[in-house]
Formats: structure tokens, sequence, C-alpha cells
């Protein structure tokens, strides 16, 4: 499998050859539009906001320095829509000259209030209309929310909660789905970790190396994988530059937080020419063990480092890039928090080549885009003693090794016949994993994957719209031996389908309504089929079922949302019905051997149900008042109608600042109610409320400087998360923290 991953990768580089022998030169006709966005009241340049030519599909974000390019644009008047979270809706016309690049810059004029904003990932024509809720968040709005994961970053956004075993591998989930229901993805591709396989696993990228987060769902998720009924995470980077300034632009950022003393930085450099770029990042992230009201919770330390090198050249109709990564994880989990003298450590390296090629060309398929991202990761768990003379004896109890490569070709198709603009592609994924050490509680794993897909949108009216898309899997999972199962030999071949229909429409100025349907097919994991024994991390004993059956997933949502100067709001509902939902269940039986609580995978009917609500009022334009909350009731429908376990509780929260140009001041109170619809021997959790507070300073001086300063349970409250992994130890969640971050775009 390694051999064949390696000719893979060998053959994807040689593509961007084989793309210029089928294709013809396009004509050189087409006109081209570059220039900055700049902010009306300072003069400086915006970085990552939308941009649209309004009536066609062609859009992109500014970079680092406010720059944008637009390319191939039909000649004749046209008109940019300039979007983006803390600036009002900007237009903009201008005149393309065929055979000519001409410069248009914007001013875009500062809110308090922020607005809408078109998420790339829910279209791969960046059509800009939507068919279930979704979010992004890039710039400051992503700085406000700088943690040590991407689990603690988005967790009390509507919709979603994180589940934690510390800091390190906090992880999100979403309308209570949780593991490789929800996609993590690194710039569209599949990140090669094993985050999504259990609550000690981490995301191995640094919040602090993300240039945008999108949380999106609807039909263009099966661009990216078959079992997203939990919706797609898209974490991007940056690394291979696809918009660039003339000459030397980025960013630097430091953080520091006192509950658990970490201090972080941050540096992006990208220079570019007419033809080329390279960009460079490095992060960093160190801390000690967190801090609760109670106590200081021994094994909660981390230390990561994150780095990777690009560069793209770019053509009159193509742009090729490559990036290689790397990362670097060292943290805690807390296993044993009354014996000082037992440890647990994590330790994870994950090397990384992306790639990727963009062609132009003239007629039907007039666009294709091929990624790909290629991977090494090595992860051990290891347990640590401490000696009579004062060392500590380390044992290896549980050791991965993943090989992994994604790839996917994706070809747009100009608008023809009843049909938008809309795309067909292929995905190919495969990994090979070894599990090793003592404890290795499955067996290895060794996987391909052939996927085709279609996205498709349909105007019906200038005010009604439909959206589908339709992907086949073809999978092939083989199990591998190991010391602990060394006779194995099992393989599952599974042949399947997804599919996905939304509507959208805009009934009145303001008003949008979106509605979809979607079916969802996932395959069990390897742990869910063979696991049987202690795994040391996650401090549970695992028993898995190798007759579970294919997990689908029938899903609805309907949204309606109203936007005005002053007013905004938002509803949203969703019902999920699942056959053979794989549910990991606690029984309520102790391991005697390792002490560890014994879970197991089992498969049953089950159904979850629930909402969002948003809402934000602006009394003054620098005033702003914002309520949310959301819902999730998940049950067993087949044997019985038990509550699902780890589902997140009732929350809702209030939120208010008042921006006065140069600085800000906010505050957030959020209330968890009781979660006491639990499983069979699931805990109940009591209910609580954190307050925050924050405040921040913009200053334009050779560049933008932002600092934001930001106080998490000010109260000093002690909760217990009802998805925290650890909540069988009696262990409350992080107190008082004051957070302070710094960053410099110049």
């Amino acid at each position: 499998m390694k051999k064949t991953i390696i000719s893979i990768i060998i053959l994807l580089t040689g593509l961007p050859s084989l793309f210029g022998a089928v294709e013809q030169p396009r004509p050189a006709t087409d006109a081209n539009v570059f220039g900055h966005v700049i902010d009306a009241e300072t003069g400086e340049h915006v970085p990552f906001i939308n941009i649209l030519v309004e009536g066609t599909r062609i859009g992109t974000i500014t970079d680092a320095s406010g720059h944008y390019l637009l390319t191939n644009l039909p000649p004749g008047e046209h008109r940019l829509v300039v979007q983006g979270m803390g600036y009002g809706t900007t237009y903009t016309s201008f005149e393309a000259i065929p055979d000519q690049t001409i410069e248009v810059d914007v001013e875009v004029t500062p809110t308090a209030l922020d607005l809408a904003e078109v998420v790339f990932t829910a279209s791969p024509t960046r059509s800009g209309f939507r068919y279930q809720p979704d979010q992004a968040f890039v710039g400051e709005g992503l700085q406000r929310r700088s943690e040590a994961s991407f689990g603690e970053m988005l967790n009390a956004e509507p919709g979603v909660a994180m589940r934690s075993l510390g800091s390190a591998p906090a992880r999100p989930v979403i309308r209570g789905l949780d593991g490789d229901r929800i996609l993590v993805l690194q710039n569209g591709e599949r990140m090669g970790d094993v985050s999504e396989t259990s609550a000690d696993h981490s995301i191995s990228l640094d919040p602090l190396a993300a240039s945008r987060v999108e949380v999106v769902r609807g039909p263009a998720s099966l661009l990216y994988g078959s079992s997203a009924l939990g919706w797609v995470i898209n974490l991007i980077t940056t690394d291979i530059p696809e918009a660039w300034d003339m000459g030397a632009s980025g960013v630097l950022s430091a953080q520091g937080a006192t509950m658990n003393g970490m201090g972080a930085g941050f540096g992006r450099y990208t220079y570019g020419t007419d033809s080329w770029a390279t960009t460079a990042r490095f992060s960093f992230r160190q801390s000690g063990d967190i801090r609760t009201p109670e106590m200081v919770v021994p094994g909660t330390s981390m230390q990561n480092f994150d780095g990777s090198f690009g560069g793209s050249l770019r053509r009159e109709n193509i742009q090729a890039g490559l990036s290689a990564t790397l990362s670097n994880q060292t943290f805690e989990i807390p296993e044993a928090i009354d014996d000082d003298e037992e440890r647990v450590e994590i330790r994870m390296q994950r090397q990384g080549l992306q790639g990727s090629l963009y062609r132009e060309r003239s007629g039907l398929f007039d666009r294709a885009q091929l990624r790909f991202n290629a991977s090494r990761m090595f992860k051990q768990e290891v347990e640590l003693e401490l000696e009579e003379d004062g060392s500590w004896d380390e044992d290896v109890e549980l050791e991965f090794e993943k090989y992994t490569f994604s790839s996917t070709l994706t070809l747009q198709h100009k608008p023809t016949g009843v049909v938008d603009r809309g795309a067909i592609g292929m995905n190919l994924y495969g990994h090979h994993m070894d599990v090793d050490g003592d404890e290795a509680f499955t067996p290895g794993e060794r996987r391909i994957a052939l996927a085709v897909f279609t996205f498709q949108e349909i105007p019906m009216t200038h005010r009604f719209r439909l959206q589908a898309g339709v992907r086949l899997d073809f999978q092939n999972t083989s199990s591998l031996t190991n010391l602990v199962f060394p006779d194995i030999d099992e393989s599952r071949t599974a042949l399947n389908y997804s599919g996905s229909l939304g509507l959208n429409y805009r009934p009145a100025q303001g008003w949008e309504l979106g509605a979809q349907l979607a079916r969802s097919h996932r395959n069990p994991a390897i742990e869910e089929l063979f696991a049987d024994g202690p795994h040391l991390g996650a401090g549970v004993y695992e028993v898995g079922d190798a007759t579970l059956k294919d997990e689908i997933g029938h899903g609805a949502d309907l949204f309606a949302s109203y936007t005005s100067e002053r007013f905004s709001l938002e509803v949203a509902g969703f019902v999920n019905h699942f056959l053979n939902f794989i549910i990991f269940q606690p029984t309520g039986l102790t391991d005697d051997a390792s002490g560890y609580p014994i879970f197991q995978y089992v498969g049953d009917e089950a159904r979850l149900t629930g909402g969002e609500f948003v809402m934000a009022y602006r009394p003054l334009p620098q005033w702003s008042l914002n309520m949310g909350l959301d819902y999730v009731n998940g049950r067993i429908t087949g044997n019985g109608d038990d509550n699902l376990p780890f589902m997140p509780p009732f929350r809702t929260s209030l939120a208010t600042e008042y921006d006065f140009g140069s600085f800000w001041l906010g505050a957030r109170l959020q209330a968890v109610a009781t979660q006491n619809r639990v499983a069979p021997q699931e805990e109940v959790t009591d209910g609580y409320t954190l307050l925050g507070l924050q405040a921040g300073y913009r200053l334009d001086f050779n560049g933008r400087h932002v600092i934001i300063l930001r106080g998490d349970n000010v109260l000093d409250t002690s909760y217990r998360d009802h998805l925290s992994r650890i909540e069988d130890r009696n262990i409350s969640m992080p107190g008082r923290n004051i957070n302070l971050a710094y960053r410099w775009y110049f």
C-alpha cells in the first residue's frame, strides 16, 4: 500500500503536463481586474474579504495584504459585490475590456454587525446561495476566537459543541454528531490523522495556522465525503498561494493565557511577483496543566509545533502550487489524576505534501482543479511511571503509523440548458495504518476508496433555485495483523451512494429560505468492528462488533433568515434518522485488569432532532445585541427508546458589543441547561452559566495591528461539560482565564 501511494503521488505530479496535452490554448480575449479593498475610515487594506462579480459565479477573497485578482471576465459592464464580517456590503461598477488588465480599488465601510458572507466550501461555483445554515470565520473574527484547539474555538457557536479530554484533543461536535460523521479537512482534503476515531486524538493542525475556517453542510459536502451528514469543517491555510500582492506581505501574531500558562506564536511571510509567489509559515504553542476552580488537573499540558513552505506558479490560464508541512505535537492525558507517579503522554508527528493545479480553457468544461494531500502520521501513547531514583520509565503501550493519500479532480462546466454552472469530479482516497504496542486494542487497517460525484444548480426563477449533489463510492477495507491480533484476516467491500437536494427561495428583500434532503453512507471504522482491549489514551476499555452493518443516514433541514440594516434573524430545524447507527455505549461495567469503564460499539436505529435560533439587533451603528440558542435530542428508535449518549444539552447565549472604531468592548453570557436526557449508565450533568468579557484595539501603522483581551469564565464557575470524556473522573472544566492576543498584518 505504501508503494502504491507513492506511485499515485508521482502520477499526479505529472498531471499538469497531461492537462496541457489534452487542452487547446484559450484565445486571449478575456479581461482581468485587480486591486485592493480599502477601509474607508482608516485607509488600510482589508484582508480576507469576499469579492463576487454580480450576475456571475466568479469570485475570490483578498489576501493578507488586501489584494485581489479576477481573471477571464466576460467583456462588458460588471459590478463587484464586496462583503465581509465587520463591513457593510459595497457595490462598485467597472468595465471589463478585452485583452486588458485594469485596476479597481474598492472602499468598504466598517460596521458593528457581522454580516452574512459567502462560504466557499458550500459551493465549488461560489454562487452565494445557501441551502442550509453555515458559518465562516476569517480575519479579525477568527482571531477573536483564537484557542488552543479547533474544538475550543468553535464551541458555543450555534449547533457546535466539543468533546474534550484536555485542551489539545478537543474536537467539534455538530448537532450531536461526532467522529467521521463530521469531516475535518485541510484545504479541501482529508488530513491523514486519526482525530475522528477517539477522544484522545487531536486535530493535527494548530488553530493559528488557519487563515479561514468554514463550517458548512449541503449538497456540496458530497464533494468531500459520503458520511458528512454532520457537516464539513474546512481549515484553509493558504499554504499554496492562490492570489497575492506584488512584493512582501505577511502576518505575525502572539497569544498568552493564564488558565494554563499558555504561550503561542505564529508567523507567515509571502513574496509574490507577476508569475510566481512563495510563502512560509510557522506556529508554536506550549502550556502547562489546566487550572479549574477546584484544582489543577495534572496531565493536561501540551507542546505543539507547526510549519509549512509552499509556492505557486501562474501563467495565462493555468496556476499550480505545492507545499510541504510538518507538525509535531506532544500532550498529556489526565489518566491517573490521584497518582503523581503515573502519567500518560501522546506524541504525534505528521509530514504532509499538498498540491493543486487550476486550469481554464474554452469549451463546455472551462475550469479544472486537481488537489492532492499525501501524509505520514506517527503517533505513540506512552505510559510513564516514576522510578525510585527519580527517573521516568517509559512504556509505549500503543503506536499508530498511518500513510494517507487523498486527491480530488473537479471539472466545472458553463451554464447549459436549465442547469447553471456546476461541477463533476472524482476522488481517490487510500490509507495504510499499522497499529502496534502492548495494548494495541485494534488491528491495523488498509483502505482504498474511489468516488465519483456531481454538483448542480438549477435556477427556476430569479427568486427560486435548486441545488443537487450525488456521490457514488466504492470502498474496500481490510484488517492488518499485529502482536495482539496475529491471526486476523477480515475485509469488507461496499458500493453505495449518497445524495442531497437543496432549495433556496428569496421571497423579498432581506428574506432567504432554504431546505435540504440528504442521504449519507458510512462504513464502520476498524475500532468499531474489532476493538477489544484497554485504550490507554481514552481511559476506556473498548469492545467492537464485527457484525456491524454500514450506517445509512437520512436528513432534512429547514431554515429561514431575514437581514436588514439593523436587524438579522435566522431560525433552523433539522431531523436526522439513521439505520444501523453505531453508538459508543457505556455498559456500566469495569474491566478488572485495567480499571477502565467498558464501552461497547453497538448498532441500532436512531433519530436526532433539534435546531438553532440566532438574532442580532443594532440599536446604534456602533452597538450590537445578539442572542442565540441551540437544542438537540438524540434517541434510539429501534430496540427501545433510550437516549443516545454524549448529546449536548440545551444552550442559550446573550452577547453585546460596542465598537468605537479603533477599539471595542463586549460581553457574553452563556447558560447551559442540566442534561438529564442521558443514556443508560451515563451520568447527569448540572446546568451552569458562564460570563465572558472582551476588549480589542485596532492600530493602523505600517499595516494593521489588532490587540484582543478576552476573559473566559470570569466568575470562576465550577462546572462539568456533558461532552467531556473525563466526566466520569469528576473533573471540572477550566476556571477563570485571561487571554491576550496580538496580530500584525503587513
